[in-house]
């Protein structure tokens, strides 16, 4: 007997010609459908504001016992900073650096299908001699994507002269949430340690990321910072993050086939971890070549040990490091709580963070933070940024120190270059000093690795509920 496809009332009813019973639905279903879309066409239900991330939400926290954030390395970075008459709030920031060489940052600039031009206009703006520049296409991109990006870089004068900034040729596989970001920071770090360049930190960003200051401002004030000091936004996992996120057990697509897939969810459920404690965090981080040479040579088992852990967790990228770090007595002293970015988000807080636009831009500024996310495609903030903070020509580097040649006839001055240890700092570098003297003062340091809780729209520690 032949099975109708069709849903039907019940059992044995006929499939009469003359059953008009599915017109009533269908009519409601457009009478409530039309005013829906003329709404919709005529701007009347504005899109949902994107949220704030997840980490942002104030959950009350297990009795976890100090993770020592006072460690044994902190206490030598304070011996070394402070002399007798010091303020211990600013010594760090004003430290006296002037005999050693300026230093350079490393950084990983990640895009996705449609981001080459954005990564074009994002390097424009970070772009310094002194720095190295690793730029990443995932595999959605398509070739031709990829390979404009590779022949813009290879055909600027300037990288081409410096050579500091390279294309991944291959690009990898990035799934949202899954440990392939992560397995693509390891993958760049590894390029720089390989071919032995010389950085002093690490910064990770994405395509929908811009600069606040230009890069004179940011190498100028981190001329006087130990170079030992590692940005990374922690605190420790708990409530319904620790539920959801550390016990179950998750499946990465992106690490075995060629196609982007959601992350696939085991039904096997697994215990916390005794040996460690786990933290969580921002996935923005700026850190140091001394702490990603261990996570890269692993001369202890710890960063083997959690990068498995981490490869069936979920946003891994916002926990990895963060453990790391957290766990290592070596580095554990090193970290501060702050990401360097200005991010927006909602309270209470959702998945994501706000997208950025013009009526945020005093709120960026004041921030002191030398980064924001997250910008839409070529919005008027991005314009108003070069403009005012930058004063960077659309397909000009920022201006800096560096730049030896004419800006007669809108000319580039920066197609010139000159010495590259010598900075012009601006209004940006007072800001980023400011945003420095809070988040190196020991008061606020107090809380890295501890089992205080941190507020991301309000950037600082709080004292966490109890359970009991």
């Amino acid at each position: 007997m032949r099975k109708g496809w069709g849903m039907s009332t019940g059992p044995g009813r006929p499939s009469a010609s003359g059953d008009r019973g599915w017109l009533l639905p269908l009519v409601a279903s457009l009478l409530v459908s039309a005013p829906l879309f003329l709404a919709a066409a005529c701007g009347l239900f504005s899109p949902p504001s994107l949220g704030a991330g997840d980490d942002s939400i104030l959950i009350d926290v297990a009795t976890w016992d100090d993770a020592g954030g006072g460690g044994g390395v902190e206490s030598e970075i304070k011996n070394r900073l402070l002399d007798d008459d010091d303020d211990p709030d600013t010594a760090a920031v004003n430290s006296d650096a002037s005999d050693a060489e300026p230093p350079r940052i490393a950084y990983l600039l990640e895009g996705t299908k449609g981001d080459g031009a954005r990564m074009r206009r994002t390097l424009q703006a970070i772009y310094h001699p002194r720095n190295q520049y690793i730029l990443h296409l995932d595999l959605e991109a398509p070739p031709r994507e990829r390979i404009d990006l590779a022949m813009y870089v290879k055909g600027d004068p300037m990288f081409s002269q410096v050579g500091n900034v390279r294309v991944i040729a291959k690009g990898n596989l990035v799934t949202y949430k899954g440990p392939t970001m992560v397995a693509c920071t390891l993958h760049a770090v590894a390029i720089l340690l390989k071919e032995g360049l010389d950085w002093d930190w690490f910064i990770n960003l994405s395509a929908s990321d811009y600069p606040l200051m230009t890069q004179d401002d940011i190498l100028h004030v981190f001329s006087s910072l130990p170079r030992n000091l590692n940005f990374i936004e922690h605190m420790q996992i708990s409530g319904w993050k620790m539920i959801s996120r550390a016990k179950p057990i998750v499946l990465d697509p992106g690490l075995y086939l060629s196609k982007k897939f959601d992350l696939t969810l085991t039904t096997e459920r697994r215990e916390l971890p005794t040996s460690f404690k786990l933290y969580t965090g921002s996935a923005w981080i700026m850190l140091t070549k001394t702490f990603l040479e261990y996570c890269i040579w692993g001369w202890e088992n710890l960063p083997r040990t959690l990068l498995m852990y981490y490869v069936n967790f979920i946003s891994s990228p916002e926990g990895y490091f963060h453990t790391v770090i957290c766990n290592s007595d070596e580095f554990r002293g090193t970290a501060v709580g702050h990401d360097l970015h200005y991010i927006a988000w909602d309270y209470p807080p959702k998945q994501h963070p706000n997208i950025l636009s013009m009526k945020d831009f005093n709120k960026m500024v004041k921030s002191g933070a030398p980064f924001a996310r997250k910008f839409p495609k070529d919005d008027k903030v991005l314009d108003k940024i070069d403009r005012e903070l930058l004063h960077r020509s659309e397909g000009q580097f920022t201006p800096g120190a560096w730049c030896d040649g004419s800006s007669e006839g809108d000319a580039d001055p920066c197609s010139s270059r000159g010495e590259d240890s010598v900075f012009e700092p601006g209004p940006g570098a007072e800001r980023l000093r400011g945003l420095m003297k809070k988040v190196l003062s020991w008061d606020y340091r107090n809380g890295s690795c501890s089992s205080l809780g941190y507020d991301q729209t309000k950037r600082d520690w709080y004292v966490p509920k109890t359970r009991g």
